[in-house]
């Protein structure tokens, strides 16, 4: 094989289809699809080497990590409750260092020179994708094709596929962009560039519309051992397979449905739809045992780390020494989550009607109003004299 090779991320959706053959002619290089199989629709990979194939590409992997994404980067997010601007799961941005982390490791396997991705230039992934190359290969030549060619578009790369004669599911009418793993997917794009207009039928994909919601809720019974849901309804099982089978249930009840404008780190607001069902009724389950087992500094603690992980994440800095030295506390912490949680799922919502651990710090006979003998109620005057010391001193300098 004479010419060199360059890895891209490929998708089979309408970017990624477009810039195998443009690669082609515009660089003097090969090149090899890699699918990274994080939990996208079957329908999404289906024939999918062989489009790669047939849109020009040398040849086309598709490597199985669904079980490796959550367990290494999904836990981490849900475990220490990184949302990011207060709402946001992180589905996309925590995709993307999996991603190409497995492009790095392929192109070394196979003496590929350069790597390349479908983000835009005007999106977070390009980013994302690029921090992890530099991370882990600096060495590799990066080709980010939307910075680089003449398509303003992605009305203009239909028209160019068109004329290669290279199928997409992606039309004028229908023209979203999305993004799909077992975590979450989301649909941007389209009438959602137009803030007054409410998102349409066809703007979500995983979860029914509220009204459509059964009249009767649900309760359901999980099981935690240090932060990691084992157990739904009495049935053990691994992560993945539990985060499935909520991601199923909460569809049915509409819950983890968002409609969010945010910040890029490029400065660009944009909206985004979320589906993240499965992941909200983990992350409610997790806060309510927290809320039995940690401590006053340690939930402040908590939710400290959970901001600066959301930022760090949303960020493209998975690959960093501040990620691990977090994700090394939301450990530590993790180890007492552990218990019983009923969840109550109707209409959207998801509330921890019943929980319980064996690591907890409640105690009924010291927090009733009823008669006790266990605490002291005059204790307390001593400890607020102390506690509002610096107070009284600070009032009487000012007299």
């Amino acid at each position: 094989m004479s010419k060199k090779i360059v890895v891209l991320a490929y998708s089979g959706g309408l970017d990624t289809s477009a810039i195998i053959p443009w690669i082609k002619e515009n660089y003097n290089l090969n090149v090899f699809a890699l699918v990274v199989d994080i939990g996208q629709s079957k329908k999404d990979l289906k024939g999918i080497e062989e489009k790669a194939i047939s849109s020009g590409a040398i040849g086309c992997q598709v490597i199985d990590l669904k079980e490796d994404f959550v367990n290494n980067y999904v836990y981490p997010l849900l475990k220490i409750g990184a949302l990011y601007e207060g709402k946001y799961f992180l589905g996309t941005a925590i995709a993307r260092p999996i991603i190409a982390e497995a492009q790095v490791h392929f192109a070394k396997k196979i003496g590929a020179v350069a790597l390349a991705h479908g983000a835009t230039g005007k999106g977070n992934d390009q980013i994302r994708f690029e921090m992890t190359y530099s991370a882990l290969s600096p060495e590799l030549k990066v080709i980010s094709p939307w910075r680089e060619w003449d398509f303003k578009s992605r009305e203009s790369l239909l028209k160019y596929l068109k004329e290669k004669n290279i199928s997409t599911t992606a039309t004028l009418e229908k023209i979203y962009s999305r993004d799909e793993n077992i975590f979450h997917i989301s649909t941007e794009g389209g009438i959602l560039e137009d803030l007054w207009k409410q998102p349409t039928k066809d703007c979500w994909v995983w979860t029914r519309d509220v009204q459509d919601t059964p009249n009767k809720p649900d309760y359901i019974t999980l099981k935690i051992k240090n932060g990691c849901v084992y157990s739904i309804n009495g049935e053990k099982n691994n992560p993945y397979h539990c985060l499935k089978q909520l991601n199923k249930l909460g569809s049915i009840h509409g819950i983890g449905r968002l409609d969010i404008v945010e910040n890029r780190l490029i400065g660009i607001k944009s909206r985004g739809c979320y589906e993240t069902p499965g992941g909200t009724i983990i992350y409610e389950a997790l806060r309510s045992l927290e809320q039995l087992v940690l401590d006053k500094e340690s939930m402040k603690w908590r939710n400290i780390l959970a901001l600066e992980m959301s930022h760090l994440v949303y960020d493209g800095k998975w690959f960093s020494p501040m990620r691990e030295s977090i994700q090394c506390a939301c450990n530590k912490l993790s180890t007492i989550v552990t218990g019983k949680v009923v969840l109550k799922l109707y209409k959207g919502t998801v509330i921890a009607v019943q929980k319980k651990s064996e690591n907890t710090l409640y105690s009924q006979s010291f927090s009733t109003f009823s008669e006790d003998n266990v605490y002291t109620q005059s204790d307390a005057s001593g400890f607020i004299n102390l506690f509002s010391l610096s107070t009284k001193i600070r009032s009487l300098k000012q007299k």
